[in-house]
C-alpha cells in the first residue's frame, strides 16, 4: 500500500518557511468505494449546480475523511493538512493533495493559522471546511479567510463571535425568548469572584469556558474549594484548547438529559431544524453514546425546542449547519446550554433518520445556494444510534486515554445498516497530542430495539489490539435495563456504576463456560505442539490427551477441571457444570461450539454476543462483550506447588503519585521537602487537551520529584514520592 506522507525527496522535518505538499490518488489499495460512500443519506447532488473546485479540510482523523467522502461525491477535489505525527494517516492518503503544517503539537500545526493559510494559498483551495475542534469556531480564522477571498464552510464571523462566546450567546438567547439556565452573565475575574457568584447562585454550579466546547474547560463544583480548583483548571484548559481563558458560571441542573437540535440555515432566509439527538450518556462532560430521535421527547416538545433553536439562529443571521444544545429536566422543561457553530461529532445519526447529507448542505450553502428542503420535508425515519469507540481504559474514571500503535485493527464495516466513520487503520498511532477517538460506529434500524441490536452485534465485530478501548463499557451500557427502557440522564454512568466500571459481570454458568473454553484452548494448543514432528518443545503437561485434569486460575481463584475426549467432542467438568465443546473446533475459530450433554447447541450469550480468544501461552485471553478475562491453565501438581509458595505482601504505594495516563506534566503544586495533606492537589497532567488534577494519597513530606513541568510522562510512571 502506498504510504502518504512527506515525499522522500523532501526532508521529513518541518521547515519554518516552507510547507510540503504532495499530490496522490484519492483511492488506494484496500480502500474500496463501498467504504468511502457508506454515508446512509438520500440527498442527491445536482451536477449542473455551480460548485467549488477544491476544498481544504482544516482538520484530521475521521472528520477529515468524512468531509472528503462528500467532496468526492460532489466532484470536488480535497486538500488535507497534517502534522508530522500524522504523515501516514488515512486522511492524508484519501485526499487529492496533502500539506504538512508543522510538528505534532496542535499549537504548532492544526491550530497555527498562518501555517494553514500558507497551505490554502499553496494549493489554491477556494474554500475551507474546518470540521470540529481546532479552528472550527475561531472567528479570527474565519476573518482571515474572508480577507483572502476564501469561503469558510460555516457561519459568518459575527455569528461565530456571538454564538462562540457563551456569555454573549446566553444574552442573545434571553433576547430571543429562548429558555436559559439561571447564572451570572459576566466574565469571572478570579477565584474569589467565582466563589462569590457560586454562593449567590447556589450550589451546585457549573464553571465553563466562554469559548469552545467538547467538554473542555468545564467543571462542576459543589462547594467553595471545588469552585477554586475548578476555576484554575478550567481557565488553563480553556486557554490551552481555545486560546481564550474566560469563564462563566451558572446553576448546574442535576440529573438532566442532554438533548440537542440540529439546524440548517442558508443566505436566502431559509431556516429549518432536523429534529433532535439524545446525548445524555457522557463521561467528563463528553458524549459517549448518542441516538436520534430521543425516547423522551414528544411531538409538542420537539416543535417547541426546534422553534426556539431556529429563533436563536435567526437572531444572529446564522448560515450553515449548527447545533443548539439544551438541558431537559424530568418535566420536559428545557434550557439553552450553548450553540455549536460547526459540524457535530454525532451528525451521522441525524443523517440516518432524515436522509440529509449535512456536509453536502454546508458546502452548498457556503457556495450561496438555497436549501432545497422545507421544514415539512424533514422526516423521522427509523432510529439511529452512535457509539464513540475511544482508545482509553474504561476501568479508570470511565475512560482515561490510552496511547500506542494499532497492530491489529478490524472494523465491522460491511454489516447491513452499519456505518463506521474513522480516520485510522491497522498500524495507525494513537498519540498523546490528539483526541483519543478510534472511530464512530453508527447503526440504523426501523426502530430503537433493532438499532440497538445491530449496534451490539457491530461492537462485537471490532478487533482492536495495541491500545485499550472502551467497547466493554459501551456494550454494558447498551445492555443495561435502564438504558434499554430509555430511563437515562447525564448522570447515568456515576449513578449506575458508583464504584466505577468493572467490566461485564459473568453469571455462574457463563463463568463455567469460559473456564471450559480456556481448558479446551490449552488442550488444543498441546495437541498442536505434539503433532509438530511428533513431539513438544515444552515439558509435557498432559500425559494422556484423551483424559486429563487441569487447574484454571481466574481472578486469583483456582478452579479444578477434568477433560474427557468422546466421539462427540470434549466433555469438560468444571465445578458442578458439564460442558461439551465441539471436537471439530480449531484454534483459528473465535467461537467454539459449546454443546449440552444431550449434544444440543449451548451458546455463551443470546443472539449477538460472541467471544474472542487470543493466546499468550499458558494464558488464554477470552473476551466477552468487550471485557477481557485472563485464564491461566496449569496442571494439578503445579497448582499444589503454587499453594506452598509464600504469599506476596503488596507494597504500600499510597505515597507515590502515578500518572493515570500518558501525557505531559502541566503543573507542579509542591516542591521537595514540602508538607502535604491527604487529598491535597500536588500536580496536574495534561493529556489529549484535558487537564487532570492529581492528589496526595496520604499526608507527609514530599521526598522526591522525578519530573519537571513540560516533561512527558507514561501511564503509571511515578511523578513524585511522599514520605
Amino acid at each position: 500500500m502506498a504510504v502518504r506522507g512527506c515525499s522522500s525527496s523532501l526532508t521529513r522535518g518541518f521547515h519554518r518557511n516552507m510547507l510540503m505538499a504532495k499530490v496522490v490518488p484519492y483511492l488506494s489499495a484496500g480502500h474500496s468505494k463501498a467504504r468511502l460512500y457508506s454515508i446512509y443519506t438520500t440527498t442527491t447532488f445536482d451536477p449542473n449546480e455551480e460548485k467549488f473546485d477544491k476544498i481544504l479540510i482544516a482538520n484530521r482523523g475521521e472528520i477529515a475523511c468524512r468531509v472528503m467522502k462528500t467532496c468526492r461525491e460532489m466532484g470536488i477535489k480535497s486538500v488535507a493538512i497534517y502534522s508530522e505525527a500524522d504523515a501516514q494517516s488515512l486522511h492524508v492518503e484519501m485526499a487529492d493533495e496533502a500539506v504538512c503544517v508543522g510538528p505534532p503539537p496542535t499549537g504548532e500545526s492544526y491550530n497555527k493559522m498562518e501555517n494553514v493559510m500558507k497551505a490554502i494559498k499553496q494549493t489554491g483551495a477556494q474554500a475551507v471546511h474546518p470540521g470540529y475542534g481546532f479552528l472550527s469556531e475561531n472567528k479570527d480564522f474565519a476573518k482571515m479567510l474572508e480577507q483572502e477571498g476564501v469561503a469558510f464552510i460555516g457561519p459568518d464571523t459575527l455569528a461565530l463571535q456571538a454564538m462562540g462566546d457563551k456569555i454573549e450567546s446566553k444574552q442573545l438567547a434571553n433576547n430571543a425568548k429562548v429558555n436559559t439556565i439561571p447564572g451570572y452573565d459576566g466574565v469571572l475575574k478570579d477565584e474569589e469572584e467565582a466563589v462569590k457568584m457560586a454562593n449567590q447562585i447556589g450550589y451546585p454550579v457549573m464553571l465553563k469556558a466562554s469559548a469552545g466546547g467538547g467538554g473542555k474547560g468545564m467543571r462542576i463544583a459543589w462547594n467553595d474549594a471545588e469552585t477554586r480548583e475548578g476555576f484554575r483548571l478550567s481557565t488553563d484548559e480553556a486557554a490551552s484548547s481555545f486560546g481564550d481563558s474566560r469563564l462563566l458560571i451558572e446553576k448546574f441542573i442535576d440529573n438532566p438529559r442532554h438533548i440537542e437540535i440540529q439546524v440548517l440555515c442558508d443566505r436566502h432566509g431559509n431556516s429549518l431544524y432536523l429534529n433532535e439527538r439524545e446525548c445524555s450518556i457522557q463521561r467528563r462532560n463528553q458524549k459517549v453514546i448518542e441516538e436520534a430521535p430521543s425516547t423522551f421527547i414528544d411531538p409538542d416538545t420537539r416543535s417547541a425546542m426546534g422553534e426556539q433553536a431556529v429563533a436563536l439562529a435567526n437572531a444572529v443571521d446564522y448560515v450553515s449547519a449548527g447545533t443548539v444544545e439544551f438541558l431537559v429536566d424530568s418535566q420536559r422543561n428545557f434550557y439553552f446550554l450553548e450553540m455549536n457553530t460547526r459540524l457535530q461529532v454525532e451528525h451521522p445519526i441525524t443523517e440516518c433518520i432524515t436522509g440529509v447529507d449535512i456536509v453536502q448542505e454546508m458546502i452548498r450553502i457556503a457556495k450561496g445556494h438555497p436549501l432545497k428542503l422545507k421544514q415539512s420535508d424533514i422526516p423521522i425515519n427509523g432510529w439511529s444510534v452512535e457509539c464513540r469507540v475511544y482508545a482509553e481504559n474504561p476501568y479508570k474514571n470511565f475512560g482515561l486515554p490510552s496511547v500506542g500503535r494499532l497492530y491489529r485493527y478490524q472494523e465491522p464495516s460491511y454489516l447491513p445498516n452499519v456505518r463506521v466513520d474513522s480516520g485510522i487503520r491497522e498500524g495507525s498511532e494513537i498519540s498523546i497530542y490528539y483526541d483519543s477517538m478510534i472511530s464512530k460506529l453508527i447503526t440504523y434500524g426501523k426502530d430503537r430495539p433493532e438499532a440497538l441490536q445491530k449496534m451490539s452485534r457491530a461492537l462485537d465485530e471490532y478487533v482492536i489490539k495495541g491500545v485499550k478501548h472502551n467497547i466493554s463499557l459501551l456494550q454494558d451500557v447498551l445492555g443495561h435495563e435502564k438504558f434499554i427502557s430509555g430511563d437515562i440522564s447525564t448522570n447515568f454512568l456515576p449513578e449506575h456504576y458508583p464504584d466505577g466500571f468493572k467490566g461485564y459481570q459473568l453469571q455462574k454458568d457463563e463463568k463455567s463456560n469460559l473456564l471450559a473454553v480456556a481448558c479446551c484452548v490449552h488442550l488444543k494448543q498441546e495437541q498442536k505442539s505434539r503433532a509438530f514432528l511428533n513431539q513438544t518443545s515444552l515439558m509435557p503437561s498432559v500425559p494422556r490427551l484423551s483424559q486429563a485434569s487441569f487447574v484454571i486460575i481466574s481472578d486469583g481463584v483456582h478452579h479444578k477441571a477434568t477433560i474427557n475426549e468422546t466421539a462427540f467432542g470434549y466433555e469438560i467438568h468444571v465445578g458442578d457444570s458439564n460442558i461439551m465443546v465441539d471436537k471439530n473446533w480449531s484454534l483459528s475459530q473465535n467461537n467454539p461450539s459449546l454443546l449440552g450433554l444431550n449434544h444440543t447447541p449451548q451458546v455463551m450469550q443470546e443472539d449477538v454476543s460472541h467471544i474472542l480468544i487470543s493466546l499468550v501461552d499458558p494464558i488464554a485471553l477470552i473476551s466477552v462483550d468487550g471485557t477481557e478475562y485472563s485464564m491461566k491453565v496449569i496442571t494439578a501438581e503445579a497448582s499444589r506447588l503454587q499453594s506452598l509458595m509464600p504469599e506476596k505482601v503488596a507494597a504500600d504505594l499510597s505515597g507515590e503519585v502515578h500518572a493515570p495516563m500518558p501525557g505531559k506534566l502541566h503543573a507542579l503544586q509542591v516542591q521537595v521537602g514540602q508538607q502535604v495533606g491527604e487529598g491535597q492537589e500536588v500536580c496536574v497532567v495534561e493529556a489529549m487537551k484535558m487537564l487532570n488534577s492529581l492528589h496526595a494519597g496520604k499526608s507527609g513530606k514530599v521526598k522526591k520529584i522525578f519530573f519537571k513541568v513540560g516533561d512527558n510522562v507514561s501511564e503509571e510512571e511515578v511523578i513524585l514520592e511522599i514520605d
